[in-house]
Parts: C-alpha cells; sequence; structure tokens
C-alpha cells in the first residue's frame, strides 16, 4: 500500500471510505506495525457534542468493551484527537448476510441452520453481559472470508443502566420489518424477548428468501406484525416451521425463550458451540476520550501531500466481493445496490470535474473535498434526500478507480442516478477489451 495521499492515526494508515453516516464514517485502515487490516470508525466530536449524543457515543464504546465473542465484530482500541474519536474495528471482508441472500435468493435449510446458530449464540451471549441490541437484522450480520458470521453495529444497543426499575426498556428503535410488536407499542418491553423477535424474522428470511411482514403502508404493516400474520413457505420443513412460530408469537409472555430455542431439535442438529474466554473489562477509561481539557487527546494525526488515495492490487482484490474478479467492475445496471465504481485513464482532477458536470443537470448540489464529491439530491425519495459520496482512487498516475457510493437516501434512486449519470460518463469510462 503507498503513502501518498493517506493519513496515518497512531499506528494505523488510513485507506478507502467503507460507509458513512450523520455521525461517522468507516474506514479502511492498516496497522503499519503488524501489517493486519482494520475498520476504524471516526466520530466528529462537535457533531457528537451538538446533537447531545455522548452518551450514546459511550454506551457504544462500553458495549463493544464488554462484548469479545467469535460471532460479534471486535473492538481492538479506542484513540481520541482534540475533534475526532477513533473506535478501531475488526475487517471483516466477506460482505453482509443481506447480500449473500440477494445473491442467491433463500439459503437451503442446513445452512441457514448453522447461520442462525451462531446469531443465537451470540445474542445469548450478548445478553448475559447485559447487553440487548435492538437493531438485528440481515444488513447488521456480516460474514469474514471464512463464511463466519459476525454482528455488527451496537450504535442502538441497550446497557443495563437503560433498564427501569420494572426490569424493562422503553425506547422504541429499530427498523420497522424486524421489530417486536411490544417495541412498537412502546410500553416497556424486555429487550431479550425482542431481539429474540428480530432473530426469528431474520431465520425467516434465511429459509424464504423474503420477508415475513412487509407493506407500503406502515400502518398495515403493524397491524401484520401485531397479530403475527405470515405465512411460512411450502419448502421449509415442519419442525423449522414450529419453531419460526413459536419465536414470532406477538405475546412476549408465551413466546419461546432463548435458553428453550437452543433445546430445540430442529435447533440442535450439528450445534457445536464455539470455545472462548471473556476477559475482564474496564470501562472507567471511557470518559477520557471526551475530555474537553485536551488531556488524554493529544493522538498525533499526520496528513500526507494531498493525492488521491493509492489502491494497490490487494486493495482491488478486496473491493470484490468474496475475491470474485468478475464483480469488481460492475457492468450490469442490476448489480448496483448502495456502492458502485468504475476506472478511468483521464488525470483524478479531470475525472472530478466531468461528474460534477454530469451531476448538476440531474438537480445535484456538488461540494468538493480533496479527492472526493459530496452530491446532494434536490428531490426527495421515499427515504429523505438521495446523497452521494464520489471518492477517486488512485491505482497508477495514469489509471484510476472511481466509487460511487450511497450515503443517505433510496437505493432504487441511486441506481436511477447512475443510470443516469453513466450516460454523460461514457466517454471517460475505461473499457477493457472483453
Amino acid at each position: 500500500m503507498g503513502s501518498v495521499g493517506r493519513t496515518r492515526v497512531g499506528k494505523y494508515e488510513l485507506g478507502r471510505t467503507l460507509g458513512e453516516g450523520t455521525f461517522a464514517k468507516v474506514k479502511f485502515a492498516k496497522n503499519f506495525e503488524t501489517g493486519e487490516n482494520v475498520a476504524i470508525k471516526i466520530l466528529d466530536k462537535d457533531k457528537i457534542l451538538r446533537h447531545k449524543m455522548i452518551d450514546q457515543i459511550k454506551r457504544e464504546i462500553s458495549t463493544m468493551k464488554l462484548i469479545q465473542h467469535p460471532n460479534v465484530v471486535r473492538m481492538y482500541d479506542v484513540m481520541a484527537s482534540k475533534t475526532r474519536i477513533y473506535i478501531v474495528l475488526e475487517f471483516v471482508n466477506g460482505g453482509e448476510l443481506f447480500d449473500k441472500i440477494a445473491r442467491h435468493g433463500r439459503l437451503k435449510e442446513d445452512e441457514a441452520r448453522k447461520y442462525f446458530q451462531q446469531l443465537i449464540n451470540a445474542v445469548d451471549y450478548c445478553h448475559s453481559r447485559g447487553v440487548f441490541h435492538r437493531d438485528l437484522k440481515p444488513e447488521n450480520l456480516l460474514l469474514d472470508s471464512s463464511g463466519v458470521l459476525k454482528i455488527s453495529d451496537f450504535g442502538l444497543s441497550a446497557l443495563p443502566q437503560q433498564v427501569h426499575e420494572d426490569g424493562k426498556l422503553y425506547t422504541t428503535c429499530g427498523t420497522p420489518n424486524y421489530v417486536a410488536p411490544e417495541v412498537v407499542k412502546d410500553k416497556g418491553y424486555d429487550g431479550a424477548m425482542a431481539d429474540l423477535w428480530s432473530c426469528g424474522v431474520i431465520l425467516f428470511v434465511l429459509m424464504a428468501g423474503y420477508l415475513p411482514f412487509e407493506d407500503s403502508n406502515l400502518v398495515s404493516l403493524y397491524k401484520k406484525i401485531f397479530k403475527a400474520d405470515f405465512s411460512c413457505p411450502s419448502w421449509i420443513s415442519a419442525s423449522a416451521k414450529k419453531l419460526i412460530q413459536r419465536i414470532l408469537d406477538p405475546n412476549p409472555q408465551t413466546r419461546i425463550t432463548i435458553p428453550q430455542v437452543i433445546e430445540n431439535e430442529w435447533f440442535k442438529k450439528g450445534y457445536q458451540p464455539p470455545h472462548f474466554e471473556t476477559p475482564d473489562v474496564v470501562l472507567d477509561d471511557v470518559d477520557a476520550i471526551f475530555d474537553e481539557s485536551g488531556e488524554g487527546t493529544n493522538l498525533v494525526v499526520e496528513r500526507r501531500e494531498e493525492r488521491p488515495v493509492l489502491m494497490n492490487a490487494f486493495d482491488l482484490i478486496s473491493t470484490a466481493q468474496g475475491l470474485n474478479l468478475g464483480t469488481l467492475f460492475e457492468k450490469q445496471m442490476g448489480l448496483v445496490k448502495r456502492e458502485t465504481r468504475f476506472t478511468s485513464k483521464l488525470p483524478a482532477d479531470e475525472i472530478l470535474s466531468r461528474i460534477e458536470a454530469a451531476a448538476k443537470p440531474l438537480g445535484f448540489d456538488v461540494k468538493k473535498q480533496n479527492y472526493k464529491l459530496k452530491l446532494q439530491g434536490e428531490k426527495s425519495g421515499r427515504k429523505g434526500h438521495l446523497a452521494i459520496t464520489t471518492e477517486v482512487f488512485e491505482v497508477t498516475p495514469s489509471f484510476h478507480v472511481v466509487e460511487l457510493r450511497k450515503s443517505r437516501g433510496d437505493t432504487l434512486e441511486f441506481h436511477k442516478f447512475y443510470k443516469g449519470i453513466s450516460t454523460g460518463l461514457k466517454d471517460i469510462m475505461w473499457k477493457s477489451q472483453e
């Protein structure tokens, strides 16, 4: 990996952006002492203070320190400068479990059971540490290069402090299709039972290839969830159907519990719980990263010469799903999802100018920052304004990879945008000899 155009944070060299949200972005990084690949979540302290999110971030960091399980994304380190917080995480490069379903449709029963066993084991472990996830869905389930499931994104998790005297949680959060009925009703709920409901929806999706509860109208969707109005497709075995029905019981009092799921005959087939050691954890040092006096926040952030981030052959291959080079530069429109990329032989500045010129007639406001463009749509889709981040990576001085990534809005709108903009950029896109 070249060092020009990189930023160093402590012993880590930052690379491409893997994902981006309102309060944080996640970047690929390499520990230059050990050569290990990691993901670094970068949070802006000012934004966190402005939106009164200190408690949530402290909770996320504390949670990740508490949880050290082979099926949960591991946190290695937390660092802070005066303006940023850097959370160093395990780099999981096998994609989302959701992508596997999107590519191949439903999974075979034995494969679905294997992932479900890993999911339940990890969730049970989290609950034993007093942590509830509250936003379990396939997008938060990643796969490593060996196909092992890893739960990510504890941003919405609840630590024991949030449990009221009656032993219940009172914060409604999560994704509508996966949320338990008692969470929607907002009358207090048991975090463990609510997580199990989400696991039941995930098991259904793995085996059916579609959601049990789906409706474009939110009120109608909630009505279906309240009544557990769903039916299993014919190809799901009778014993798996029975387990799904017992998990997706709208009454948390009569719903099956996780210990009962682990004893279920269908679940137990081929079950091998992982062996691991749980270390003692100290949470007192979490406050130090928000020390406004600046003490404990003297991390050196070293910026290199301003050029596009270098992308070598190994970076190129790691951007391809499952190391399949055929999907590296997506040609078919059907493959465009939350991000897509193309190659160009033009200089980086010229590529960005051409993208800017093509985006403006499509109704996008364009902001330039180094070798990135932030495109903000004027028209609002189902999920608000479409926002796109464009970044140019240098492979050689005369060959670049251009990545377009949806940072906000609807994936379908992003699909339409890419179709529109690629027409205007045809002459700058490099065409390989078939």
